[in-house]
């Protein structure tokens, strides 16, 4: 089995196991985890662990356009997702991220589950992943100091 596919499979058992949200792996150990909700997770990651990402392989509880786009930017490797988006996929898949998921979505919702997610509809559309990341990060910014919590977690 590749470092690649054993990265994937710890972050997975992990994130099972001990019911987080996100849980990223690198070379054999667990770099991140948290039980945070939403892209602030993620967010946190990356101001957390800049370019240790860069191969990394990420379990994720959900993962659509916002997600992917993040995964992207951070040159992760591979991704596991509970659930995942069709938008996810299609992100993942224009930047060659390997990905496995359990359950397939049209779109990811917002927490009343009335709409759209709003980090989704933010990257709707880009292909772009940095710019995507500049959006996500001033968006959850905004959020954070509306509501006080760090990265707008959703």
């Amino acid at each position: 089995m590749k470092l690649q596919d054993r990265d994937l499979e710890l972050a997975k058992s992990r994130l099972k196991d001990r019911d987080l949200a996100l849980v990223i792996a690198k070379e054999g150990e667990i770099i991140f985890e948290t039980k945070a909700q939403g892209v602030g997770g993620f967010l946190q990651a990356i101001e957390k662990l800049e370019k240790r990402l860069v191969t990394s392989s990420v379990a994720d509880k959900i993962v659509g356009a916002a997600a992917a786009m993040l995964c992207a930017y951070s040159g992760v490797s591979s991704v596991f997702a509970v659930t995942i988006s069709k938008e996810g996929i299609r992100v993942l898949e224009d930047n060659n991220i390997t990905y496995r998921f359990e359950h397939e979505v049209p779109n990811i919702l917002n927490h009343g589950k009335a709409d759209v997610c709003p980090f989704e509809k933010l990257v709707t559309g880009y292909t772009d992943p940095k710019k995507a990341y500049t959006k996500l990060k001033a968006f959850a910014e905004s959020k954070s100091e509306k509501t006080g919590d760090a990265f707008g977690s959703q």
